[in-house]
């Protein structure tokens, strides 16, 4: 859409954030903590972002920051803290003691809604502000000092200016901010894998006290956990196949199928309220800054879920950011800011490598040959009998250092 030449109404803010995701909401936090006035812009309503499901996995450091911010108070209560989790493949489960392993550190399962919704109601409660149900953003000036952000409150309002010394883009694969970048400058990478998630929530108590990924002939399965009433579990499908064709019964056929073993573990069955299926890929955008314009979360970077990563990809990038703009705003050091891009673009490919790994090696690629998939099952053999392989895997899934 074309740009408007002139505005009803003019705002100003230091950092103007795109976004009320993961990556947004904690940079406001942050940026709040350190004095810096910002303003957040979300396409939806407040119900849309709070209410959509997604499951979550955080790793230790991001459940410490949430404490050491005082958000975390309802995460502690009702989360659910996994020491570890088991590998089933061949028949067989193998527990990999992630607490063991790396020190005592371990995952916590809260869903990102959750996470959302402790953070849109501390900011508001703070006094940030967040413009809900916002439409045709636009970025202007992002390669000038004095970025602006153009939006509308309604569908049918003015076309308003919120001017910014910085812009953070944290709206997502399809938000316009990664567009802001010329095509001649952004380097993008990606992998479509060609299966996807089919995945459920269901009324029923836990089937076993940590995740369970297994590799089976008939394709990936995954249990996890939302609560002690309801849990959530996946199968590997087409991506393309229409949920329709999927029956409850059918669901529940393919889960004991994939996540039976030869001890005699059975699946507790519940009534299935959600289900739908998810394309899976990984996608790079380099670089993650242009001119006052950075890219976080999920408009720079996806994983497949497998790995874990994508909030905590999120929470890492706007950390790294908050603290380049703090240096900045408190001695007017741009060090930081320059450096942005490649202190990120460092640990985002250790976590796409990680998530790449986890996929290729639990999934069932109809195109692999069976000398590949051999190669998987003897990967898993591997990880399950090496402890330097177990601690590798153990590091990368309760999540490396931040520093």
């Amino acid at each position: 859409m074309a740009a408007s030449t002139s505005t009803q109404t003019s705002n100003r803010t230091q950092v103007g954030i795109v976004g009320a995701g993961p990556a947004g909401l904690f940079l406001a936090h942050l940026l709040r903590r350190q004095g810096i006035d910002c303003v957040v812009l979300e396409s939806r309503s407040r119900a849309e972002i709070e209410d959509t499901i997604r499951a979550g996995v955080l790793e230790q450091w991001v459940v410490d920051l949430m404490n050491q911010m005082g958000l975390g108070d309802r995460m502690m209560r009702e989360g659910h803290f996994h020491s570890g989790i088991t590998l089933r493949f061949n028949g067989e489960s193998h527990h990999i003691d992630m607490a063991g392993l790396t020190g005592g550190k371990r995952v916590t399962v809260y869903a990102q809604h959750e996470v959302i919704r402790d953070l849109v109601a501390a900011l508001l409660e703070d006094g940030g502000e967040i413009l809900f149900g916002v439409s045709d953003v636009q970025l202007h000036g992002v390669e000038s000092d004095r970025p602006s952000i153009a939006f509308r409150r309604s569908p049918d309002g003015p076309l308003e200016a919120l001017r910014c010394d910085w812009i953070a883009g944290c709206d997502g694969f399809h938000g316009p901010s990664r567009q802001a970048i010329p095509k001649a400058v952004r380097n993008e990478f990606q992998v479509v894998y060609p299966f996807g998630w089919l995945g459920i929530l269901t009324e029923a108590p836990p089937s076993h006290p940590e995740l369970i990924y297994a590799n089976h002939e008939r394709g990936f399965a995954l249990l996890s956990t939302r609560s002690p009433e309801v849990q959530r579990l996946y199968i590997q499908c087409d991506p393309k196949d229409d949920i329709a064709n999927w029956s409850d019964d059918r669901i529940w056929s393919e889960l004991h199928a994939r996540l039976e073993d030869r001890d005699g573990w059975t699946l507790t069955e519940g009534r299935i309220f959600q289900k739908g299926i998810i394309a899976m890929r990984s996608f790079v955008c380099e670089p993650m800054r242009h001119g006052r314009l950075f890219l976080a979360g999920d408009a720079a970077h996806i994983v497949p879920p497998t790995g874990a990563k994508g909030l905590n990809l999120a929470v890492a990038d706007v950390l790294v950011l908050s603290r380049a703009l703090d240096a900045f705003y408190k001695s007017g050091r741009t060090d930081g800011l320059e450096a942005y891009s490649a202190v990120c673009l460092r640990r985002i490919w250790k976590a796409e490598r990680f998530s790449w790994y986890m996929t290729t090696m639990l999934h069932r690629n109809p195109a692999e040959t069976p000398f590949e998939q051999r190669v998987h099952l003897a990967d898993l053999d591997y990880v399950v009998s090496s402890r330097a392989a177990m601690t590798a895997l153990a590091e990368n899934y309760v999540g490396l250092p931040m520093d």
